[in-house]
């Protein structure tokens, strides 16, 4: 599964998960006893699933920035001159379109 598909599905289950537990919540508020403290128990189950999700989400963002960097961290050491012209060049353009700006 490509990495911007499972981001997607992470965050997708994100807001399921969060939709739940805030509707498990509410409904607890109403509730007493031993009702409101089962759904107290099923959102707290609900918020701990998410909070796994959004580190299983954060581990593969830093993997991925970390694989981002490295590669770019060769091919500058294999292509330092096209990678100083790369470099000058976008910094022209940025300074074309600020300057075009004011």
């Amino acid at each position: 599964m490509p990495q911007s598909a499972a981001l997607k599905t992470v965050r997708n289950d994100m807001k399921t998960l969060v939709k739940d537990a805030q509707a498990l919540f509410a409904e607890a508020a109403a509730a007493t006893g031993d009702k409101a403290d089962e759904l107290r128990a099923k959102g707290l189950t609900l918020l701990e699933a998410a909070a796994e999700a959004a580190q299983s989400a954060q581990a593969a963002a830093i993997e991925k920035g970390k694989e981002v960097a490295a590669k770019t961290d060769d091919y500058v050491h294999e292509n330092p001159w096209r990678a100083v012209a790369i470099s000058a060049g976008l910094g022209l353009l940025v300074g074309l379109v600020i300057g075009r700006s004011k």
